[in-house]
């Protein structure tokens, strides 16, 4: 199993900054909006499962790799949105940067994207490599009132959000994690408010030994939207999602994708 974990970093670097229109408390607020904050903890590998993580070290406001690099394949930066791999907006469709130069918008991916995607890939060979399979659990969490930029607007949001792809993910891996979290009493959704699942270009709907499932835990359940500070059951809670990633590492999943 790979632990994927893109959104869970505040850090803005020093040549980055300056590039971004919100300054101050406008950017710690977007910031807040933003962060998957935490979710480096929650989703931490330990216990000797032999799982791999693999997070991006900086915030998605610098670039986000969980979307497409073409921008014209890419869903979040059609129609106004112009959230992209590198936003041009912010989560409430103000400016977030000045028009970016192509070889502006090159070094930006080339600097932060593109390594990162390399991890992700090298980490699925390494499993393919030894086990013949790998299994991505794309980790996220979102908050409990949607954002301007959200598709979905619906204002009631499950507790937990199941992403999955129609080629990636067996129906066996989709329902051994939708049960699992509602035997630990958590109302569940599949692909509502959010759906898909990351997997590499290398073998996306090409490959079915690489199955991937989008794991986003509701924000309030973990943290103060308001300060993101954590709860008093943070620790509770992570305990929980050790005993889930446990489960769904060591269980023999069917790869079959009906």
């Amino acid at each position: 199993m790979i632990l994927h974990i893109p959104h869970a970093s505040r850090l803005i670097p020093l040549e980055v900054g300056p590039t971004l229109l919100p300054a101050g408390q406008e950017l710690d607020r977007e910031l807040l909006r933003m962060t998957d904050a935490w979710t480096d903890e929650l989703f931490a590998a330990d216990g000797g499962l032999g799982i791999e993580a693999v997070t991006f070290p900086v915030s998605r406001l610098v670039v986000d790799p969980e979307r497409f690099e073409d921008d014209d394949k890419e869903p979040m930066a059609q129609h106004g949105i112009g959230m992209g791999a590198v936003y041009r907006k912010t989560s409430g469709g103000r400016a977030l940067r000045e028009a970016l130069s192509d070889g502006e918008r090159e070094a930006l991916l080339e600097q932060f994207y593109r390594p990162h995607h390399r991890a992700l890939e090298q980490a699925v060979c390494r499993e393919l490599a030894g086990k013949g399979r790998a299994l991505i659990l794309d980790c996220h969490s979102f908050p409990s009132a949607p954002l301007p930029y959200e598709v979905d607007k619906a204002r009631r949001r499950p507790e937990i959000c199941i992403g999955t792809d129609a080629y990636h993910t067996p129906k066996e891996l989709r329902e051994t994690t939708v049960r699992l979290f509602e035997d630990m009493g958590f109302e569940v959704a599949l692909d509502t408010p959010f759906a898909g699942s990351i997997v590499p270009l290398r073998w996306y709907e090409s490959d079915p030994r690489v199955c991937s499932i989008m794991i986003e835990i509701r924000r309030d359940l973990y943290m103060d939207e308001n300060n993101g500070e954590r709860l008093r059951g943070f620790d509770a809670f992570k305990g929980q999602l050790k005993g889930l990633i446990g489960a769904l590492a060591g269980r023999r999943i069917s790869w079959n994708r009906d």
